[in-house]
């Protein structure tokens, strides 16, 4: 039985909160040196990302809710989700991630943070896609298998 602070920690420790502070640090070094580097062009550029990443996200957490199974990591997922945009990536909701933390700081004009880019998806790759996918070989065998051999991790 799970204690309160391991309760918290569970929903706590997710993507977006990591997504929030890797935002938040390169935010943070905006403050600290700023640059003037993409004007408009990154203003515009960063929103159409942002803008993209959370649209798909939410087609993507749309069609977690109509299959009726599981979003959140870690929780046992009731279906094996191959369709819509699973057809073209294994983690549309963790590739809309990194849009999202490029064009903030494509609007931030952060560009010494676009760095943190790999380092977030490796991060996501190791703490939570790696521990998912085992799970998912694990309750769906052969057809998550037939699924991942024809569908790429990210893109």
């Amino acid at each position: 039985m799970k204690g309160p602070l391991q309760t918290l920690v569970h929903y706590l420790e997710l993507p977006p909160v990591w997504l929030a502070v890797f935002a938040a640090l390169a935010w943070g070094q905006a403050q600290i040196w700023p640059m003037q580097v993409l004007g408009l062009a990154g203003d515009v550029i960063g929103t159409a990302l942002v803008a993209a990443g959370l649209g798909v996200s939410g087609f993507a957490a749309l069609q977690f809710l109509l299959s009726r199974t599981s979003l959140i990591p870690r929780e046992t997922p009731g279906k094996l989700m191959t369709g819509g945009l699973y057809r073209f990536s294994r983690n549309p909701i963790y590739l809309a991630d990194a849009a999202i933390l490029v064009g903030l700081i494509l609007i931030w004009d952060a560009l010494p943070s676009l760095i943190l880019v790999p380092v977030f998806v490796k991060l996501i790759e190791w703490r939570f896609i790696r521990v998912e996918e085992a799970f998912i070989a694990e309750r769906f065998g052969a057809e998550y298998e037939a699924y991942r051999a024809r569908v790429r991790r990210w893109i």
